[in-house]
């Protein structure tokens, strides 16, 4: 096991500042893992988490709704949209009263993609976890929480 300290190669002040770079380095080395594991398929994490949420819906959802429910929050989520848009992934249509309100829905590409990348899906990109308990889990999400609280 690689020690923040080692790995950033430097001294911390204190505990709180040792944690506090360790949830960001840690963040960051996660979701590297998780990049190289949905790049195959032509996707980045984001567009990934709108086609999950857009699954989950199972329904028209609207813009808003996506940007608020997605796990790293993007000024630039028309962007991403547009682009699965493009790739026939999901669909857009605007409401007949106030075009400004925009509403998507996945598409049938955009299912069979999301079955595909779930059967690839062995776990293996996520096999690190296998080196805590769900007790450590379960403390490290409660700590977690209390931060954001």
């Amino acid at each position: 096991m690689t020690r923040i300290d080692d790995a950033m190669k430097t001294k911390f002040a204190n505990d709180k500042h040792r944690f506090a770079a360790n949830v960001v380095y840690t963040s960051n080395w996660i979701k590297n893992q998780f990049y190289e594991f949905i790049k195959p398929f032509g996707l980045s994490s984001q567009q990934f988490n709108i086609l999950r949420i857009l699954r989950g819906a199972n329904d028209w959802v609207s813009m808003n709704d996506i940007k608020n429910r997605m796990v790293e929050k993007s000024p630039n989520a028309t962007r991403l949209c547009d682009k699965l848009i493009e790739k026939k992934l999901i669909e857009r249509k605007r409401n007949s009263r106030d075009r400004r309100l925009v509403f998507l829905k996945i598409s049938k590409q955009g299912l069979q993609l999301l079955k595909e990348i779930d059967e690839h899906d062995d776990g293996s990109h996520m096999s690190f976890f296998n080196n805590i308990s769900d007790e450590e889990a379960k403390i490290v999400s409660q700590i977690l929480d209390k931060i954001r609280s």
